[in-house]
């Protein structure tokens, strides 16, 4: 009896460093994804594929309008679209040009409005990793959307989704960066801090990789947006 209340008691001992060793594992590994150093468990088998790979060019959601202009920027959106509250946003998307320095509002894939924005320090190229100041090109949605103390509003986007993923490795691969980068996070749309809308006017790329639109600008488009709105960004 006290050889079986020993095994049992080193099985029970066993079980348990194991359960808490799982668990010590399991918040390292989901504070290295939060952090860009770990792709995400449903990411992984689309990442790091062999066969049947997902294209890394996105389908385009939009259809540019030929113009370099800004389209009904001087007419509200909700002389155009109606009043917020009212409006299916489902039908609302956004197409962000960057090398038109150019944001619009899309209504069932139909350009409505459009914005000047500007982009991270270093525009030119796609996004690879935190710390390039870099806009990351790509199809997007919005992930959460709120008042921002420093830049007053905040449309959060979901990057990196899984072919932001696919780049930042394949970037790693090549040697274009190292195998200790992170991907990033925190990349969004929002405005400009107090009394430099003089930033977007003189096509100033300040930020670390965000779109930033005047505030006026963000203000407005907030309303019309939702959680779920896609968003492409195109060079």
């Amino acid at each position: 009896m006290e050889i079986k209340k020993k095994r049992g008691n080193i099985w029970i001992i066993a079980s348990s460093v194991g359960l808490f060793l799982l668990a010590a594992s399991s918040i390292f590994y989901w504070k290295l994804v939060r952090l860009g150093y770990a792709v995400p468990i449903p990411y992984i088998l689309d990442v790091f594929c062999f066969t049947n790979c997902p294209a890394d060019d996105l389908n385009v959601l939009h259809i540019q309008f030929p113009s370099d202009n800004l389209l009904n920027y001087g007419k509200p959106l909700a002389q155009i679209l109606g009043e917020p509250d009212k409006l299916d946003k489902t039908r609302i998307s956004i197409l962000v040009e960057k090398s038109k320095y150019r944001l619009t509002v899309y209504d069932n894939k139909k350009p409505i409005k459009s914005y000047p924005v500007v982009f991270g320090s270093n525009p030119a190229g796609d996004k690879l990793k935190a710390g390039d100041s870099r806009t990351p090109e790509g199809i997007f949605s919005i992930k959460d959307l709120y008042p921002h103390a420093a830049w007053s509003k905040f449309l959060w986007l979901d990057y990196p989704t899984k072919q932001s993923w696919r780049k930042h490795i394949k970037g790693k691969q090549a040697g274009t960066i190292k195998w200790n980068d992170s991907v990033g996070s925190e990349v969004g749309i929002h405005g400009v801090p107090a009394n430099s809308k003089k930033i977007i006017k003189n096509r100033s790329n300040w930020t670390l990789g965000c779109v930033s639109l005047e505030n006026k600008d963000v203000e407005e488009l907030y309303q019309f947006v939702q959680k779920g709105t896609k968003v492409e960004i195109i060079p």
